[in-house]
């Protein structure tokens, strides 16, 4: 496997990151991996690596440069506690709807221009916070982008006018949502409410409730990972982009 340290450079400045891929020449269908507010670490550069093993080129952006280069951690983070707290809000403050779309675009250009990848279109997969920001990207590039996997995505919908299902009329991706239990950044009410958005914008979808998962439990170094639900995730996701992306 080959790991290559890029950099990317976007309206705002330019974001670190990984492109990985199988050691060999044959070019592969792109997919870019979408961290949690934690950010690249070990957890997801194993998971891109995964990902990639299934042959594709993953890239790994570091969607925070805004606030710092990975890693952004020199503790290790504890939900709830304050200075964990105070940290997320540094690195979530910047992201707004505006840059989530100029940084997607970046994103999809830079994948797209590799002699590593092949095809038009690439997926996306994402976690947590940056379910909103998947979203977007198949909206800014919605020509470009054949599907997208979401695990325990947050702020998927919301009352705010710029929640990221007021969008869905842009995307022509095949979307999956993964959705944990419990989950106060996206509880059952707005489940619900963002099933019904995805009915009435008739695009192909399938969404979700992982029994007894909880947020965070598709990564291994968060409290709440559980291991088989994290493989039924994978497997789901494998079968998302096999069956989206030509070639892989």
């Amino acid at each position: 496997m080959i790991e290559e340290q890029i950099e990317i450079r976007t309206a705002d400045g330019v974001s670190d990151g990984f492109l990985v891929r199988v050691d060999d020449s044959r070019p592969r269908p792109g997919v870019i991996h979408l961290t949690d507010i934690a950010g690249i670490r070990a957890s997801h550069r194993e998971m891109a690596r995964r990902l990639a093993g299934q042959g594709y080129t993953v890239l790994l952006p570091n969607v925070f440069y805004r606030t710092g280069r990975a890693p952004l951690f020199d503790f290790m983070p504890s939900m709830g506690e304050e200075r964990t707290m105070k940290r997320f809000a540094e690195l979530a403050k910047p992201m707004t709807a505006l840059a989530m779309e100029r940084d997607g675009g970046a994103f999809v250009d830079f994948l797209l221009s590799r002699e590593a990848v092949t095809g038009a279109k690439i997926g996306v997969v994402d976690y947590c916070f940056t379910g909103a920001m998947a979203l977007r990207i198949a909206a800014c590039c919605s020509d470009r982008v054949a599907a997208i996997a979401s695990f325990h995505g947050g702020g998927l919908f919301t009352d705010a006018p710029t929640s990221p299902h007021h969008l869905l009329p842009r995307v022509a991706a095949r979307l999956y949502f993964g959705h944990a239990i419990e989950d106060r950044t996206m509880p059952e009410a707005a489940i619900e409410k963002l099933d019904r958005a995805l009915e009435a914008w008739g695009g192909r979808f399938e969404s979700e409730v992982y029994a007894g998962a909880h947020h965070g439990w598709t990564t291994k170094d968060a409290p709440a990972y559980a291991e088989p639900q994290a493989e039924r995730a994978f497997v789901k996701l494998c079968a998302l982009f096999a069956e989206t992306l030509p070639g892989s």
